[in-house]
């Protein structure tokens, strides 16, 4: 793991979106989806261990006032813990990178482990006072959950309670003394090639949005059985292929309403509705309130 030193530049601020699940325990995501690169800062005291996960893009740590980079690639983890300093994130996201954080207590973390506290290296007695830091591959099994953490799109009632399940998996796996449990749990996403095609699907239907495939076409046009389509973006976004795209078309929709720039109907046509009805209907469905109310609302 090899720290450089770094150029300083001027980047736009941006904010994680927190997600506390009890105290001492918070999970943070972000997705850049723009063309330039965001900056995230977020304060972190010496008594805290942070996880973090880069599941598509880049990124990089900036330490001492930014004389030093450490950078996190796609499917790749990042473990830092210094219990002698304070580790305040400080990190340059790339144009359409994602990442997931797991920000934990050192207190609380012993506690999860407090009967078996030797086989995590950095809570044995020689170095729980030295710091550390371990980068490593994102398994196929962490893929899935990371990817359900970061594109959660159940109701927001249940988000605290399903992000303190998959933080708790997620951290399981982490630590898992078994390779093999991978393979176990999810079979398919073992196979690289596959997992390429499927997020190869996935910018179809995002680059396609108005018009989308069908899922035959889309299955034809990637090489993959209309079987292992399904099965697979499951395993991966956590969802059916057309409940991904409607998520990520209503998402679109919000945002272009909330610039200003476009009426209900022209926002609708964007997306792929021919028919302003239709589109105000299904942005109802997802948001629970008409665009026009909507817009009233975010003015």
């Amino acid at each position: 793991m090899n720290l450089q030193k770094s150029g300083s530049k001027s980047i736009a601020t941006r904010t994680f979106e927190e997600t506390p699940i009890e105290e001492g325990f918070i999970v943070l995501t972000h997705k850049n989806e723009t063309d330039a690169v965001e900056n995230l800062e977020r304060e972190i005291d010496s008594s805290y261990i942070q996880f973090h996960f880069c599941t598509k893009g880049t990124a990089a740590f900036k330490f001492n006032q930014g004389s030093y980079t450490l950078n996190i690639d796609e499917e790749t983890s990042l473990l830092l813990y210094n219990p002698q300093r304070d580790l305040p994130i400080h990190l340059e996201i790339q144009p359409h990178s994602w990442l997931v954080s797991l920000v934990i207590s050192i207190k609380k973390f012993h506690g999860l482990f407090s009967e078996d506290a030797n086989y995590v290296t950095f809570l044995t007695d020689d170095n729980k006072d030295k710091k550390y830091y371990k980068d490593g591959k994102i398994s196929p099994s962490m893929a899935v959950v990371l990817n359900q953490l970061i594109s959660f799109n159940l109701n927001n009632s249940i988000k605290p309670l399903y992000f303190k399940g998959k933080a708790y998996e997620l951290l399981s796996l982490f630590f898992n003394r078994s390779e093999d449990a991978d393979i176990e749990q999810c079979p398919f996403l073992v196979d690289e090639v596959n997992v390429a095609k499927l997020k190869k699907a996935k910018d179809i239907i995002i680059a396609n949005m108005a018009e989308p495939p069908t899922l035959q076409e889309l299955a034809d046009e990637i090489g993959l059985s209309l079987k292992k389509l399904k099965e697979g973006f499951k395993q991966i976004y956590g969802d059916s292929v057309f409940s991904f795209l409607f998520d990520y078309k209503m998402e679109v929709a919000r945002k272009l309403l909330e610039s200003g720039d476009y009426n209900v109907n022209e926002v609708g046509l964007k997306v792929g509705y021919s028919t302003g009805s239709h589109f105000i209907a299904a942005f109802k469905k997802k948001f629970g309130t008409t665009p026009k109310k909507y817009v009233l609302a975010s003015s």
